[in-house]
Order: C-alpha cells, then structure tokens, then sequence
C-alpha cells in the first residue's frame, strides 16, 4: 500500500543527490485465501518482480471465512488496506454495482480477453464490463478411491446417484484403518458448508426461496437433503467434521482417509500429484451426484482477482493481475509446478494444450463439462427469483448464509436436530428478508 521511496536515504548516506539516486518501488498488498492454487501464486512472485522490478508485492493469505469478512469490511468500509483482493462470482457483480471495485476496460491484446470460458466470464461481469479477473475456476464433481472400489468389487458410474453414493460409503467405511467411507464439508460458513449442502437442496428439488422472495428452508425438500447429509456424515464420515473446510477436507482425502469426496474440481490437480497426495495413482471422478434433479447439482465458482477504488496503485494493482491471470502464468506453473497444478478453469487455451491434457487426463474434460453444463439461472426444478447455485446472488446472502451454515453445523455436531436448525434457520432468513423489503411483513 506504501510507496517507498529510498532516494533520500541512498543519498544521504552515499553523498549523491537525490536525483542521481533515486530509486522508487511501488508496494502492493495483496489478500487471498490459503488455498493450494493461491499459494502457488505467492511462491512464484518472484517471477512477477522479476518482470516488473519497480514494484514490490506483499501478502495476506488467511482462511477462506476470515478472508471473506476481512476483505468485505475493508472495502466496504474504503479502508484501503489491499491494492489487489480475491473475491468471488458472489461479490463481483454486487460490489462492481456499489462502486467499490474497478474494471478491467481495454486489457491488452496479449491477455486474449476471449479465451476466458464464457461462463466464468459472465459470472464476473456486470453491465457488459468485467470487474474481476479470473485466478481459477471450478464445479463440483465426485473424486472416489478406485484401489477401494476394485477390492470391493464396485464400480462408480459415471453419473451417480445419491442413493449409490449411500450405498457405496456404506460399503467402504472402514474406521480401523482410517478410512472414512465419504467426506464432505462441515465447516460453517456460506462458502464452505453451504457450498455443498447447496448443491444438495438443488438436486433434492429445494430451493432457498419461491418467486415471491419467501424463504422455503422448512420444505420437504430441505428436509429431505439435511436429514441425507446428517446420515452420511454421521454413519461414514470423519470425526470433527463440522472444522473441516475445503482445505482440511482436501487433505484427509490426499493422505487417504476418504473413499469417496464431493467438491471442487479444482482439487483434482492436487489430489493427483504424487508430491502432495498419499493416493495419487488411485484416484477416479465423476458427475456430482443427483437425486431428483440433475439442476444445481454441481455448482459454478471463480477465485478472482479485484482492485478496490481506493487504491492508491491501481495500474501497479492491475499489472499484477494480467500477470497472475494469463496464458503466461498457467504455462510458467506448469513448467515450474508441473502442469497437473495449473490453475484450472479459466481458458479454452488451457484445455488444448497438450501438456496439461496429458498430466489432466483423468478430470480436464470433466472439469470443462461441468462448468459449461451448471445452470446458475435454473438452479433446480422449480421457478426462482434469483441466479446462483450455491449461493443466492443477493447482498444478504453473505449474511443468510453464514447464519444457516452454523445451524447445519449445530446439527451436524449435534448441538440442535435436523428440524430444529431448519426452524431456526427459516425464521432468521424470514426475518433478514423482510427487513431488507424483499416482500411484505404481512405475508406469512
């Protein structure tokens, strides 16, 4: 965030004038979430001061709860803090529209704006102009243990069911020796548990709210999904589940404590590299499971690089940015890092490249299917006011989502029933709905 300028000290210590000494570097701040991808990115900025020796990059990586509320209270607050954030395709849109953040108009031909998947794009543009740059981008898949298949004589399919994924974690849950038959999110959070059970109440036909913006977490369907979610973890999941995120979740599969695991796609680089997974040669993908609805069953995501207004090196900032998010960064991770940990998601060129479709193969095309195939505007069977898969593209989402989340949570660790966090839930999404305008205090 600071300018530092060393001329005067250099000068006054060598006896030079300031003018035949100056020499000036631009400080960023940056703030990201402790992701693999995004630590990657931190390892490889001296590439990047390399490049642009003016200009020195300092960072703050953290978890992904305390990034979302560190980085919303930053800029919503014009604290100025962070030259470059990472945010989502929840916030782009949102604070493209309060003015918080700048876009990214005229990129240069080099970056090649039209190589970037169209849905990724999208999910990052507002009014025909993008406001976030994409860093990686993913959906949701089913990774499984293929050695624990065989030896039990299973086969996943290709497009599985919620009724085979029971029966298979039934059948390979195998607690003396440390294998949990399916892991999945249970740490609070809109962005970490909700992510998934989301996904869950989609397929299962649910739907956070009908076309009126009255909330529907007391339906069928949300009971449906949770009662499903408490029977998988609780029967074959690990222990301490509700403090597992994505990262923690990611590693108990990498070390091989999981048959079988439901999230992001862009886990698959990690959990297939030999140097940082215990069953990479085993490892099989297929669609995220369906229950009733094949709609919002695998969600659409991007990690995406932002510069807030109140920057004060916004052309600093934005140099980064179309270094971190360029055809030139993917092909220096893959020839740096091996091309199975590029950042996925992103660029039509990345899925034609010949390097990554080889180190890839198991998931790549997989990857680019589900992502070209969610459905944010029809994310389940029924009509709804709203886009989004795994979240609700609304400012109070953040907020409903957190407040939901620790009740799935509750429910999971046992502190309240399944009925009991959906009550809670519905009446606190009730109450925020109501007093945000979105209908009538009068309507039931």
């Amino acid at each position: 965030m600071r300018l530092l300028t060393y001329a005067a000290g250099i000068a006054g210590i060598a006896g030079l004038s300031i003018g035949s000494a100056a020499v000036a570097k631009t400080q960023i701040t940056i703030a990201t979430v402790n992701n693999p991808q995004m630590v990657v990115m931190k390892k490889l900025t001296p590439e990047f001061e390399k490049k642009y020796p003016n200009i020195q990059v300092n960072w703050d990586v953290m978890p992904e709860n305390k990034l979302r509320r560190k980085v919303t209270v930053d800029i919503s607050t014009h604290s100025g803090s962070y030259d470059v954030v990472t945010l989502g395709a929840l916030n782009t849109p949102i604070w493209a529209k309060n003015g918080w953040i700048l876009p990214f108009k005229n990129l240069p031909k080099s970056y090649d704006k039209s190589d970037l998947l169209k849905p990724v794009r999208k999910a990052l543009s507002y009014s025909g102009n993008l406001y976030a740059l994409p860093f990686y981008a993913e959906s949701s898949f089913t990774m499984y243990r293929k050695d624990l298949f065989k030896k039990a004589g299973l086969k996943m399919p290709q497009h599985p069911t919620y009724k085979q994924i029971t029966k298979f974690a039934k059948k390979l849950n195998d607690p003396k020796k440390g294998i949990n038959g399916i892991c999945l999110r249970g740490k609070a959070g809109w962005g970490l548990n909700m992510a998934y059970f989301d996904t869950l109440v989609n397929t299962y036909g649910g739907r956070w709210f009908n076309k009126q913006w009255q909330p529907e977490l007391t339906s069928k369907a949300w009971h449906t999904a949770m009662h499903k979610y408490l029977s998988l973890m609780h029967n074959y999941g690990p222990n301490g589940a509700t403090s597992n995120g994505f990262v923690e979740t990611e590693n108990l599969f990498a070390n091989g404590h999981c048959a079988i695991w439901i999230d992001a796609t862009s886990a698959a680089g990690y959990i297939t590299d030999p140097s940082t997974s215990k069953v990479a040669g085993n490892v099989g993908f297929a669609w995220a499971p369906v229950a009733k609805t094949k709609n919002g069953s695998h969600w659409l995501w991007s990690w995406a690089l932002a510069i807030p207004k109140d920057t004060q090196h916004p052309q600093a900032a934005r140099k980064f940015i179309e270094w971190a998010t360029s055809k030139a960064y993917i092909n220096l991770v893959g020839e740096k890092k091996g091309w199975e940990n590029v950042p996925p998601g992103t660029r039509y060129s990345t899925y034609k490249n010949p390097q990554y479709q080889k180190a890839a193969k198991k998931y790549a095309q997989l990857t680019l299917k589900s992502i070209n195939q969610a459905t944010p505007n029809h994310p389940t069977n029924k009509p709804v006011p709203y886009t989004g898969i795994q979240f609700v593209a609304i400012p109070q989402f953040e907020g409903i989502g957190r407040e939901v989340g620790q009740n799935v949570a509750a429910a999971l660790a046992g502190n309240m029933s399944a009925d009991q966090a959906l009550q809670k839930s519905q009446t606190a999404v009730k109450k925020i709905m109501k007093q945000a305008g979105y209908y009538s205090k009068n309507k039931k």
